[in-house]
């Protein structure tokens, strides 16, 4: 039995996965209390993350001391550290800033298809967008949880999540309203031929 992979991404509504510039502050500004303890229900299960390697080093610079972001301490995000990591990179060497995380060098699709395949707990990427792209494409993803944060971001929106993706048909497999504004949609995706 293969392991269940989730592609979990932050969004604004217009589809962005981050901003350059402006003043939103993490969240877009728009976190509660029930967004963040339902994200530390979900990153209390046991799991392994798995990253690109630019999500690694993002991650890594927001969470030194001193970072700008205190946001970035949440106690979800904090959990998420803890977990065990795969970081997938040709470049990156051992060992990793980050408790329990090991590179595995090739391609993406090859080193997740192996996970996918030997682990015991699920699979879970928060962010990567160029590599789950490419993990949706070969079929990899079985869950896309997409949490929409109400803003729209034409002005200063960055790091259009979908862009460049292949064609999807989605099922929505479950949905909640958060803090009655952010939604949590999350599809099960299937490559529209």
């Amino acid at each position: 039995m293969t392991a269940i992979y989730t592609f979990d991404v932050f969004s604004s509504l217009d589809g962005f996965g981050s901003i350059s510039g402006g003043d939103w502050g993490g969240y877009w500004g728009k976190q509660g209390p029930e967004l963040l303890a339902h994200r530390l229900a979900q990153y209390n299960a046991e799991q392994r993350m798995v990253f690109g390697a630019t999500t690694y080093r993002d991650f890594v610079q927001m969470l030194t001391p001193g970072a700008e972001d205190p946001d970035a301490r949440d106690p979800w995000v904090t959990r998420m550290r803890s977990l065990p990591l795969t970081v997938v990179s040709n470049t990156l060497e051992e060992p990793l800033d980050w408790p329990n995380a090991t590179v595995a060098r090739g391609n993406a699709v090859d080193v997740v298809a192996r996970l996918k395949e030997e682990s015991d707990v699920p699979l879970r990427s928060h962010g990567s967008l160029s590599m789950n792209r490419a993990l949706m494409a070969a079929g990899l993803v079985d869950r896309v949880q997409v949490t929409i944060f109400p803003v729209i971001t034409g002005q200063t929106g960055d790091a259009p999540i979908f862009k460049g993706a292949a064609d999807f048909d989605l099922e929505l497999i479950e949905t909640r309203t958060l803090d009655g504004r952010t939604q949590e949609l999350i599809y099960r995706p299937t490559l529209h031929v």
